[in-house]
């Protein structure tokens, strides 16, 4: 699961990939304009991935990665164009592209492209991620705790993955509320706060002492993998 800002002004292909791309969980952000998304990074620091189209109205996308690095931005770019000479190629990726996909493009490769770009923690391996009793398995979409399956909602996943992403790392309800829900979402602090306690119950983790999500004040949520 990674927050993705996806910008593309064809309506039909920015809806195509939207689907695609939450069918592997990612969380998608839509901008149609150039200057639309750089207003967005720069009001969003918590996209893991940028995918950006080479013709906008406005601004071109070279244009956008040029100004976001320019910035001090870092996310991985994604730049996405029918422009296919290596002339082009070289283009994208001295504007500050991590990579280039030309169009038409299979979603299998696309897929390949967003995995191979997205930063994951040392601790993470394949498709499951394990901590003390519990695996999650980010393919299937289950958790398992001491070998029985626990029943989370799809926000209630993507809160447990976040955390075992990167165990013993804090998030707070403001941090969280940005990585798993929408940026036009009207969640709030306290559905982060709702839906927290409502894992923390579904997986057995009623003993803040020495449960394995773990709360300090001033510092959020935390899983603790010892």
């Amino acid at each position: 699961m990674a927050k993705i800002l996806l910008v593309e002004d064809d309506d039909s292909l920015a809806f195509l990939l939207k689907m695609q791309l939450e069918q592997s969980r990612h969380l998608i952000d839509v901008a149609r304009r150039g200057l639309d998304a750089l207003s967005q990074l720069r009001g969003n620091s918590s996209y893991e991935l940028v995918i950006l189209d080479w013709m906008l109205p406005d601004i071109a996308g070279v244009d956008v990665c040029k100004q976001y690095r320019s910035s001090g931005g870092r996310t991985p770019v994604l730049m996405l164009t029918a422009k296919g000479t290596v002339e082009d190629k070289a283009t994208g990726l001295n504007a500050g592209a991590d990579d280039y996909l030309v169009k038409p493009f299979h979603p299998t490769e696309l897929d390949a492209r967003v995995n191979a770009l997205l930063r994951r923690p040392a601790t993470y391996a394949g498709k499951k991620l394990s901590i003390r009793d519990i695996e999650l398995d980010t393919a299937s979409g289950t958790v398992m705790r001491g070998g029985n399956e626990v029943e989370l909602t799809a926000k209630e996943f993507s809160l447990l993955e976040l955390l075992m992403r990167y165990p013993g790392q804090s998030f707070s309800l403001e941090a969280i509320l940005d990585r798993v829900w929408d940026s036009d979402s009207a969640a709030s602090i306290d559905t982060v706060r709702t839906h927290m306690k409502t894992l923390r119950k579904k997986i057995g983790d009623n003993n803040e002492a020495d449960g394995i999500i773990r709360t300090k004040r001033g510092q959020g949520y935390r899983i603790v993998d010892h």
